[in-house]
């Protein structure tokens, strides 16, 4: 949910990858043998303690992958790659499209394309989880925007956008 993921991919690329894209994608996308079970907050490495907190109130989890399982033949399990094909036999709510711009958040239930929600925004602005208020053709569902002062090192919030829409190229 957007709600839960968002926070934690914005403050992975502010803060544990440096705002490096191609480093947060090899780590989340390229070095995953088969898809994630959780991202959890070890996403948050080298963020300041505030914001951490805030994110968090405190809890720890840590990143699973999906290493663990056995398939009905035996054989080895394969990368669960995403592709407008293999969506609906995924059973996946919700994809998240790493784009230099932003995070490109896709309702698989609704569209094939989303908004992008910029690199700059601030992890603490609260999302919609609804699946329906996330349109191409709107900005991204801000439920609350963050106000206040931002934790030291955080950047300034910026307005969510819409990007252009365009096909979701998938890793």
């Amino acid at each position: 949910m957007p709600s839960h993921h968002l926070p934690l991919l914005l403050t992975a690329y502010q803060h544990r990858f440096g705002r490096d894209l191609e480093t947060m994608s090899r780590h989340l996308v390229d070095d995953v043998a088969v898809g994630w079970d959780e991202l959890g907050t070890d996403l948050l490495d080298g963020a300041p303690p505030a914001l951490v907190t805030a994110l968090t109130g405190g809890e720890q989890w840590p990143s699973r992958t999906l290493d663990h399982l056995i398939t009905p033949d035996g054989s080895p399990p394969v990368r669960m790659t995403v592709t407008d094909e293999t969506v609906d036999a995924q059973d996946m709510a919700w994809g998240y499209v790493l784009h230099p711009k932003g995070i490109e958040v896709i309702s698989l239930l609704h569209e094939d394309i989303g908004p992008v929600v910029d690199w700059s925004t601030d992890p603490r602005t609260v999302f919609s989880d609804h699946p329906g208020a996330w349109s191409s053709l709107a900005p991204a569902p801000v439920i609350r925007a963050v106000r206040s002062t931002p934790p030291q090192s955080t950047p300034a919030p910026a307005p969510a956008k819409a990007g252009t829409p365009r096909p979701a190229a998938r890793r």
